[in-house]
């Protein structure tokens, strides 16, 4: 069963908002079995629309379309609508009511304009699918065996009208296969050596699951698919393929599905040893500290961060002995040593990890060459340096840097 989703809104096209819209509605749908075959971003107009709409009925039972609904005169989703299923407007007097009402509630106590007023008209053949965020409403209109849901283009607006409104109507409507993903997360592999590690085992997975490679910097997620009318039959396949897997590259996998990343591996194995972690980072400007304190309790383990940017901070607050710098360069096997063992001692934690490098353009205070970095690990067993050459565009520079410098601190906490 395929559905496909259309974002209507001239400031898609032009860049100035992204459409995270039509990831979330992919994801929810994908959930209750439901396979996107294709999402289109089109402008403000009429006859776009239709050409759109009529497009996606050809090929998809549900068509999702978000943006278009305000009270503006650009703002012509549902008056094309009509044109589409040759309706009319009408006024609805509960989502007129619940206008009304959240205009005395958050706006005004004076009647509302006529022009908020146009938003409680919907096409006469649609069903209201009501907005609790919003002053919009949602809309399902069923013809020529195919639904069609529209929905405001403002985010919190339409995730409540999916998942609260749109969702539990498809799950009544349809009948749905079921489609279940495992994603897997590996660190400090290349895809195509991944490729060739697991060739057998890909070749001999059953014809209904699907396997995916997401290379992403410095990690590659394995994602297997699987769709079949047999929920239990689907989930037993592909927990048995991934037995084989991790016999293959366990190694390697750091962690299960996409919210399963791997600083929220390093948390939990922080909590579970009750360790604490701390940092300081140069090149990584604060990036390893912050992907670690977007983790909810991360207080618990997490004692804080020096962000060393500029040598004299390193020099004053870190005490890295000015010797070391002026005989081996900021950007050092010497200086990334002992950033991670003062820090640690600083904090007084049982971890530590510490980044410096040339991320670019310039040179800076060191000689080093674009890309090269150090990175440091301090135990209670002492303090380990590994040297990368990370390519020479500043910004995958940095973010590669912080993958790795997660990679090496969770092969040091799996040791104790």
């Amino acid at each position: 069963m395929f559905a496909e989703i259309i974002t209507i809104g001239d400031e898609i096209l032009i860049g100035q908002i992204v459409d995270s819209n039509s990831a979330f509605i992919g994801k929810e749908l994908n959930k209750i079995g439901i396979s996107v075959y294709q999402i289109t971003s089109i402008q403000d107009d009429e006859s776009h629309i239709l050409q759109a709409l009529k497009e996606a009925q050809s090929r998809a039972q549900i068509v999702i379309i978000t943006g278009g609904l305000g009270p503006t005169k650009d703002d012509i989703t549902k008056h094309t609508l009509c044109k589409y299923f040759n309706d009319t407007l009408i006024e609805n007097k509960e989502v007129l009511l619940h206008i009304e009402e959240l205009f005395r509630k958050h706006i005004s106590s004076k009647p509302i304009s006529d022009i908020n007023k146009q938003q409680a008209l919907v096409p006469s053949k649609a069903q209201v699918l009501h907005n609790d965020c919003g002053t919009a409403p949602g809309m399902w209109i069923e013809g020529n065996d195919t639904v069609f849901v529209s929905l405001p283009g403002v985010p919190f607006e339409m995730k409540h009208l999916i998942k609260d409104r749109v969702i539990p109507k498809i799950v009544k409507t349809f009948k749905r296969p079921h489609i279940l993903h495992k994603t897997i997360i590996t660190y400090g592999i290349g895809e195509s050596a991944l490729s060739e590690k697991i060739e057998a085992w890909e070749n001999e997975l059953p014809s209904f699951i699907k396997l995916a490679y997401l290379p992403n910097l410095g990690s590659v997620k394995l994602r297997l698919s699987a769709k079949g009318e047999d929920k239990e039959e689907l989930s037993n396949a592909v927990a048995l393929a991934l037995k084989k897997l991790y016999s293959i590259i366990g190694d390697v996998i750091y962690g299960e599905e996409d919210g399963d990343t791997i600083e929220s591996s390093v948390a939990k194995l922080l909590t579970n040893k009750k360790m604490s972690l701390a940092a300081a980072e140069s090149f990584t400007g604060g990036r390893i500290a912050e992907k670690i304190t977007a983790i909810p309790g991360a207080s618990a383990y997490f004692k804080g961060s020096v962000v060393s940017y500029a040598t004299t901070t390193k020099i004053d607050v870190l005490n890295v002995p000015k010797e070391d710098i002026e005989v081996n360069s900021v950007v050092s096997e010497q200086v990334a040593k002992a950033m991670a063992s003062n820090i640690k001692s600083l904090l007084k934690t049982d971890f530590a990890v510490a980044t410096t490098g040339n991320a670019g353009p310039l040179k800076g205070d060191s000689n080093a060459a674009i890309g090269t970095v150090y990175i440091a690990i301090a135990s209670l067993q002492g303090v380990y340096v590994e040297k990368f050459n990370l390519g020479t565009h500043r910004e995958r520079i940095v973010l590669k840097g912080v993958n790795k410098a997660f990679e090496l601190l969770q092969k040091e906490i799996l040791k104790f």
